[in-house]
């Protein structure tokens, strides 16, 4: 049986995949800066 504090630990660590994917690899399809490493966000 899972209880809470499992299903909990497997939302935030999802969560936190998202959010390093969305934030270092989806970059390069914006082009509103100058390069990928321009500091803009």
């Amino acid at each position: 049986m899972i209880d809470f504090q499992q299903i909990a630990v497997y939302v935030i660590l999802a969560a936190a995949v998202l959010f390093l994917i969305r934030k270092y690899f989806w970059k390069k399809k914006k082009k509103n800066c100058g390069g990928p490493d321009c500091g803009c966000s």
